[in-house]
């Protein structure tokens, strides 16, 4: 396929990568012109604007947040200039309030929209593993399904309407906070006790909670490691505000993101923002006296 890449961070990179790869023809456009260089090396086509990149059988957005996709798709009038019969794939995590508006937008320009947020982190998005959470029209998805099997191990097609995938993926993150924000918890309580953090993960990983969550943040939990990043603390606060303003449209309280969001807070004001979600260990420790 003959597709655009609008937005180059670590996830956005990885799935242009794989792309080419899979011998899919990619052009590139990325704000920060240096992040363009890695992929013209594997046979890219860097492009000077975003309308270059949004043309062909596809176009693909993985901008920051809400801010950054409404400059460029809204603002930045890509959205009027769009050739018609094109397909947009929105990857970002967004929220739900842009979700609905960017999928009027999208049919008062007739370009199509699927909106697919993925679960996973950078590395793996390098393996090809994600998981793509998809929705918009059948035909649509269709259309650009040859891109999403190198970019995931799956696509789960969660509904017609584009929405419908961003709220599921703020659902999901706000149950990782969640997970994330027990563990670092429960890890302060048997360090309470005298008992190292390494044991609650042992057990917790081989019985109750087998799986990557625990697995991979509990160890950072326990090890007291939080860099490198493969998910910022300042991303997670994002995702987590995102879910209560989409609960709040709803008039459903989420009182334990309300929780996590408040720690979430607390590790930014420390300076942590920019370590790994798992920070939220750190946090449990530092109100249990545990640590400074």
């Amino acid at each position: 396929m003959d597709i655009g890449f609008i937005g180059l961070g670590e996830m956005g990179s990885a799935m242009a990568v794989n792309a080419l790869k899979a011998g899919h023809m990619v052009r590139v456009w990325n704000r920060s012109r240096d992040k363009t260089r890695a992929l013209a090396d594997q046979g890219a086509s860097v492009v000077d604007t975003p309308e270059q990149a949004f043309s062909g059988d596809a176009a693909f957005s993985m901008l920051a947040d809400d801010h950054a996709l409404r400059s460029v798709l809204v603002d930045g009038g890509l959205l009027k200039q769009a050739p018609k019969g094109l397909v947009h794939v929105n990857m970002a995590t967004i929220s739900a309030a842009l979700a609905i508006e960017l999928a009027e937008l999208h049919k008062q320009h007739g370009v199509a929209y699927v909106a697919a947020p993925v679960l996973g982190r950078p590395d793996v998005a390098a393996a090809g593993k994600l998981n793509i959470l998809a929705a918009g029209a059948d035909a649509d998805i269709d259309r650009v399904q040859p891109v999403f099997d190198v970019l995931g191990q799956k696509t789960w097609r969660v509904g017609q309407e584009p929405q419908h995938a961003n709220v599921l993926k703020l659902a999901a993150n706000f149950m990782l906070a969640s997970a994330i924000e027990s563990f670092g918890e429960a890890a302060a309580l048997v360090s309470g006790h005298g008992m190292p953090a390494q044991t609650l993960l042992d057990v917790i990983t081989h019985s109750l909670f087998p799986g990557p969550v625990y697995a991979g943040y509990g160890k950072m939990i326990a090890d007291a490691r939080y860099e490198p990043a493969m998910f910022k603390a300042r991303l997670g606060l994002k995702d987590v505000r995102l879910a209560i303003a989409a609960g709040d449209a709803v008039n459903v309280p989420l009182p334990l993101a309300s929780v996590v969001r408040d720690n979430l807070v607390d590790a930014l004001a420390h300076g942590d923002g920019e370590k790994d979600f798992a920070v939220l260990g750190r946090v449990a420790a530092r109100r249990a006296g545990q640590q400074s």
